[in-house]
């Protein structure tokens, strides 16, 4: 008889995945990363609520756990909505505001990286510690990826700055850069804190019914 092993294939561990990706689970999780994302990005809610912006951690979990390019068109068009509806929603024409210049439409690629990588991990992913670091680990590179391009993509074509350099650039990513990964990062630790539980949770019941079965 050949020795019992705790190694897991990609393929396994994409099994193990699946119930949180399919049915109703799939729309409970593209629910809630809708409200996040809506609840957050607009400013006044988020404000209230002391809830600093969760898209960038929308889309690396849209990524990781939804998957489909058709989702992502659909989330991406929901932030485009949402930004829309809270500028014109305080008087305001929406091409002329502050942070709506050709550098808008980098967000597509920001955005594209976190749900990309996130995509790419999850055949890797599971509720074992190791999956997890690899997913943190994944998201963190992500997270500072998005950042660079959506804040250089504003500072150098975003036309609001006189005298764009270098230096300049480099302090305002020291300045920001840590603030916006680190809240992603939060808010991706608190969801794959919640996907470890719930697996914590649901594997007595699914090996019980393996057994009895």
């Amino acid at each position: 008889m050949k020795p019992t092993t705790h190694s897991q294939t990609p393929s396994s561990l994409h099994a193990e995945l699946r119930p949180l990706i399919a049915g109703p689970a799939q729309l409970a999780i593209l629910a809630a990363l809708s409200i996040l994302m809506a609840a957050t990005r607009f400013h006044a809610i988020g404000a209230a609520l002391h809830l600093p912006d969760a898209s960038m951690a929308v889309f690396f979990l849209g990524g990781l756990y939804l998957q489909r390019h058709r989702l992502f068109a659909g989330l991406l068009a929901a932030a485009v909505a949402i930004d829309y509806i809270a500028i014109t929603g305080r008087g305001m024409d929406f091409f002329q505001h502050y942070c709506v210049t050709p550098s808008y439409a980098f967000l597509l690629l920001a955005y594209a990286v976190l749900w990309y990588l996130g995509r790419a991990w999850a055949p890797s992913m599971s509720a074992r510690p190791r999956a997890m670091l690899g997913a943190l680990a994944v998201a963190l590179a992500a997270a500072a990826a998005s950042f660079l391009i959506s804040n250089g993509a504003f500072y150098w074509f975003g036309g609001r700055y006189l005298d764009p350099n270098f230096a300049e650039y480099l302090q305002r990513v020291w300045r920001w850069g840590p603030l916006f990964v680190g809240t992603t990062m939060a808010y991706i630790g608190a969801a794959l804190l919640a996907h470890a539980l719930i697996a914590r949770f649901a594997r007595p019941r699914g090996d019980a019914a393996q057994r009895h079965g």
